[in-house]
Parts: C-alpha cells; structure tokens; sequence
C-alpha cells in the first residue's frame, strides 16, 4: 500500500498535477493522513456524510465531486463542516447552483462536465452558461472538473484520456468567454490518470490506487503484486478443479463488469478464476492453475471493485512488512448520504 502511495504521489509531482485523492475508495481517516503526508492537497469525496467523517479527523481541503440538491437540512451540514475545512462543490444545473446559492451564499463550486461517461456533468461547451448563472448568484466559481469513469473498459484509458483533456480544455474557454478563469481543471480515474494531460489537467482525484483491485489488473493499470488490500478466506470445499471459499458478495462485493475474467483474483493462484459469487460462497476454478490449495487453506481474495468490498467492513487489517498488524476502522462506512 505505501509503494502505491508513493508512486502517485511521485506522479504527480513529477507531472506538475496536484493530488487530491478520493476518499470514498478507503473512507479511512488513518490512510487519509497517509495520502496528504504524501503531499495530497486534500480529500475528493462523494457524500457530506464522508466530508462529516473526514473532517472530523483533521481533513482541512474537501471537493464534495457530487452535483448535490440542497436542502436546509443538509446545508446545516454542510456549514457545520465548513466550521473546520474549506469545501468545494459541484454543480452542473442553473437550478442546482441557485439552490446552492440560496442556502450557501458565496460558496466556492466547480462546473462537472461530462467528457463521455454521460452521468452526471454538462456538455463542455455549457460550463460557461453555468458557471455565469452560477457567479451571477453569488457563487465563487473556481473552474471545471469531469470524471472518465468510462476509462474502465480494457485498452480505453489512453482515449480516455484524450477526450478528458479536450472535454476540460473546451469547457475551460467556455468559462473564459464569460469572464471567468478556470484556475482548477480536474479529473483523472486511476485507470485514466497516466494518460492525463498537465498541459490542460491542475489537479487529478484517483481513489482505487492504494488498494488495487482485481479490475486495475485485468486493465492493465497494475499486476497482481500491486493489490494492497485482500479479503483472506478459507478453502471449505475441494472438488476436482474446483474450490469453494467461505467469502461471497458480503464480503467482496458483487461488481462483474461483463470483460472481467471473473468475480475477483486470487494473487497466490494468478491463473485460477473466481466463475462464481453467491453471498457466502467463492466458486473459483483451478484448471488453469498448476498449483492448488488444500481443504482448510487460508487464501487471499482481491475484489473487482476495491470501493465496494471497504464499504462491506468494519475494519482494516493492516499488516507491516515485520508481520504486525494493526486495526483501522472504516470510519466511513456506510457514510452514504
């Protein structure tokens, strides 16, 4: 996990991109500490209840990268954190941001563009019709950001990329043609962010990259080596090729995006397949393996989607290169409004 950190974070710096990662990967306070001791410029997160969580323990720079609906309940939670840390938003609607405006004068927002991903955000060519409504409510618009959620997808990430830099750079000169200077251009997925352009980019949020997963390596963004965080299962039932695990999709989650070779990884096995995820059951397939476990072994399972199987926890186990282990709680979790 800490290579992983100091290998984007030396990215970064190298590339003259500001780092702020996201926080809803982890949801953990103590590996937050751990990203802006690596020069992390604060925390991107997806809800106010992981910005309550955060800056509770000392997080002072937060991007809620969410076009949020205010209501007066949670702009009362959100002035409670801005007490403490200094909040970016997002907006992507002329009524959006006029409803942040009336229950938050003045605060400080980006316009989401969307560069392909076609969720949330407006077409770049929109962001300056939104952040002038925005200003002209009083906003502090501050510049863009998109997300290239798309880049997961296999030999995607570089085009990817691309269509970040030109969605960003036009939303930019959308922006300029009414006046405002779009000081923060951010994006970047961890499988996107090696192909993120700093001609254009200021500011990169990946989230899966101190863990890993078993989707990073079928991308290609990393080897099983890599994967930080595991879920350790025992072998309860043997049957010619085939093993059974005592961990579902409680447990690792149940993401199987339809070009995953499977329901997860295991990094001892690296030719066996996960074929199938029940709740409490990991069906895995040995034929390709030349090695295999016995009944009662202990095996390392890597889940598809790293965020999802954090969020199925209550804590880490952290465990150094002397064998020691330390307990992290998920403070986070569940942490989803």
């Amino acid at each position: 996990m800490d290579a992983n950190l100091d290998r984007m974070a030396e990215f970064a710096s190298a590339a003259g991109f500001a780092l702020r990662p996201h926080g809803k990967t982890h949801k953990s306070p103590e590996l937050a500490a751990r990203q802006i001791s690596r020069s992390a410029i604060g925390l991107t997160v997806a809800t106010i209840g992981e910005a309550e969580i955060f800056a509770a323990s000392g997080v002072t720079d937060l991007f809620i990268a969410y076009p949020l609906w205010l209501t007066e309940g949670k702009a009362r939670r959100l002035r409670a954190i801005m007490e403490h840390a200094e909040v970016l938003l997002a907006v992507d609607s002329t009524a959006g941001a006029a409803r942040l405006a009336h229950y938050l004068p003045h605060a400080r927002v980006v316009v989401e563009v969307d560069s392909g991903q076609h969720r949330t955000g407006v077409h770049p060519q929109r962001a300056g019709d939104i952040g002038h409504s925005a200003a002209a409510a009083g906003l502090q618009v501050l510049g863009i950001f998109t997300f290239p959620g798309h880049s997961y997808f296999p030999g995607r990430p570089a085009a990817v990329g691309i269509q970040e830099a030109n969605a960003l750079a036009m939303a930019a000169q959308s922006l300029r043609a009414v006046g405002i200077d779009p000081v923060i251009r951010s994006g970047g997925s961890t499988p996107s962010v090696a192909h993120a352009d700093p001609t254009v980019l200021t500011e990169i949020r990946p989230g899966v990259y101190p863990f890993n997963d078993a989707q990073q390596v079928e991308l290609g963004v990393c080897s099983l080596p890599d994967v930080a965080l595991t879920v350790v299962t025992t072998v309860v039932h043997l049957d010619g090729n085939k093993a059974v695990l005592d961990a579902g999709s409680k447990a690792v989650g149940a993401d199987h995006p339809a070009w995953t070779t499977g329901g997860g990884r295991l990094p001892e096995f690296g030719d066996a397949r996960v074929t199938s995820l029940s709740e409490h059951h990991a069906t895995v397939d040995f034929t390709d393996s030349a090695e295999r476990p016995r009944l009662g072994d202990r095996v390392r399972l890597a889940p598809n989607h790293v965020c999802t199987a954090v969020n199925l926890t209550d804590e880490l186990v952290i465990v150094d290169h002397h064998g020691t282990l330390t307990r992290w709680p998920v403070t986070a979790r569940g942490a989803n409004a």
